[in-house]
């Protein structure tokens, strides 16, 4: 069994009556990030892809930029954290973005809903992407941003077993998958989709389309700035943060991708015919 499931039992009520069964449920479990051997975070996520995540977590701090910025990273086993046995990452970092890391440590629990908790002020949130987004020349068809919502659910492999993961996933210009990734929380799938590109080179992330389930929110916004991407598509509606957060740093903000249609927000000089 994946170790982003476990099994409850449960009493399930129809109009033929109640019976009790074993049902398969998404984890949820604490995560500690550490940078250079000091704690940094505590994240509630799914377990699964723990590298990936503290990596692109840190992405969207602005402790790293790029792969350089990683000189290593291991993980300590488990650890005796609030709400539960979790486990413990370690980043190591070189550079500035360990100054950062120190002048923004976090004193508070991310929840598996909130990508922003913690930080002290707007202006800590607003994290200057190392990459110009809004130079990003990609191109891509109507029909390519409206098959990617399919796309993403055919590879939600957990949410098929237990109907409870957010998903994102990072698509090329013709709407090839590169990676997809679930959690219970909305950023740290696309968290952990920043993480494996940081950890294969492939910061920034230009001539890409994030597709995310749900909402986009301001932090995904905020995120995808971070990695270079220049595109975001939501199978849901935007908030009005999100919204004004993309259009100042160069996104093109696609929401409501569902059914063959969608709308598009801001910068919609990369969807051809928009």
């Amino acid at each position: 069994m994946s170790e982003a499931v476990t099994h409850r039992s449960l009493s399930r009520v129809t109009a033929a009556g109640t019976e009790v069964v074993d049902d398969e449920v998404a984890v949820e479990a604490p995560l500690e990030i550490r940078v250079n051997g000091r704690g940094y975070a505590v994240t509630m996520r799914t377990p699964g892809d723990d590298l990936d995540l503290a990596t692109g977590f840190l992405v969207s701090e602005g402790v790293i930029g790029s792969a350089a910025d990683l000189t290593g990273i291991e993980v300590l086993g488990g650890g005796d954290l609030e709400g539960g046995e979790g486990d413990v990452v370690d980043v190591a970092v070189a550079g500035p973005g360990a100054l950062v890391a120190m002048d923004r440590q976090r004193h508070v629990y991310t929840t598996s809903s909130c990508g922003v908790c913690g930080l002290a002020s707007i202006d800590a949130v607003r994290t200057t992407s190392r990459f110009d987004v809004l130079g990003d020349e990609l191109r891509v068809s109507p029909e390519t941003i409206a098959a990617l919502p399919d796309r993403l659910r055919e590879a939600q492999a957990v949410f098929d077993s237990t109907g409870g993961l957010h998903a994102a996933g990072l698509f090329g210009a013709g709407g090839a998958t590169a990676v997809v990734r679930e959690d219970v929380g909305r950023h740290n799938a696309v968290d952990k989709v920043v993480g494996d590109a940081v950890r294969r080179g492939a910061l920034p992330l230009s001539g890409h389309v994030l597709q995310v389930s749900g909402r986009a929110s301001f932090e995904l916004i905020q995120k995808a700035a971070m990695a270079g991407i220049p595109v975001l598509a939501a199978v849901s509606a935007p908030s009005s943060l999100a919204v004004d957060l993309a259009d100042s740093v160069g996104i093109t903000l696609v929401g409501f991708s569902r059914r063959g249609s969608f709308n598009v927000y801001t910068h919609p000089q990369r969807v051809e015919g928009a």
